[in-house]
């Protein structure tokens, strides 16, 4: 959109750009493929195209079923989108601030454009920072909602804000997730984990050349590769927090 809200603004771009980096994907040569297909081939089930691409889309806003579908489908660029159901249901209950968001109902759109859907949570939570029980319900009620709306299975999950643990890892795998994306800011790789897929972090701030030098391989760390000491200190600060405010937005 052309005028975000201010708490999403960050990893907001507008629809001139967001063509002009859709342009810049299919011009570099790379095969589109949804996180599907990525999963499949990280756990020996299939065979992926030479240089593949994943995009992918997190919450679930307005733009989503509409100019952004239209924009990937006029390509016949397949994505993946995962969807935050408690903003996106009618009284539902969201950690996310304000903004517009497309209804659940729409989800079956997502996939007549060629878009697969995936979960996102109920209320986009630090999910490493919540208890085992409150973990499940944010991982199964998720699922389930979507594939109440979908009728069909819902494979795949993106922690919010790339928030995990190897707790929130098995649970996701407990809950019937394929695979799940964290965020890290990195490449993928043909080794890297099926529940923890890295991803890079698309902000208002980057360019077309952004774009085309991480197309060529490079702009980025290449995971996988361990959690960093800052990296178990901030979760152990915010697991911390949360046991005294109780659960946190992830942003």
């Amino acid at each position: 959109m052309d005028d975000p809200p201010d708490w999403i603004a960050e990893f907001t771009v507008t629809p001139r750009q967001l063509a002009a980096q859709l342009d810049a994907i299919l011009d570099s040569g790379r095969t589109p493929v949804r996180i599907g297909a990525l999963a499949d081939h990280l756990a020996g089930r299939g065979a992926l195209p030479p240089r593949p691409v994943a995009v992918t889309f997190d919450d679930g806003f307005a733009d989503l079923p509409g100019t952004t579908a239209e924009a990937l489908a006029g390509r016949d660029i397949p994505a993946t989108a995962y969807l935050t159901t408690g903003a996106i249901t009618a009284g539902g209950r969201s950690l996310l601030p304000p903004a517009p968001m497309m209804d659940i109902t729409q989800a079956p759109l997502l996939e007549q454009y060629g878009m697969e859907v995936g979960g996102h949570t109920v209320s986009h939570p630090q999910l490493d920072t919540l208890t085992s029980a409150e973990l499940i319900r944010e991982l199964s009620d998720s699922k389930s909602a979507l594939e109440e709306v979908l009728g069909h299975r819902v494979d795949h999950l993106a922690y919010p804000h790339g928030y995990n643990s190897r707790a929130v890892r098995r649970a996701a795998a407990r809950a019937g997730y394929d695979s799940a994306v964290a965020v890290r800011h990195a490449l993928s790789s043909e080794t890297d984990e099926t529940y923890r897929i890295a991803r890079l972090i698309l902000r208002r701030t980057h360019t077309v050349k952004d774009i085309e030098a991480w197309m060529a391989g490079g702009g980025a760390r290449v995971a996988p590769y361990p959690d960093s000491l800052p990296t178990v200190g901030w979760r152990l600060y915010r697991r911390g927090r949360a046991a005294l405010r109780g659960p946190v937005f992830a942003g």
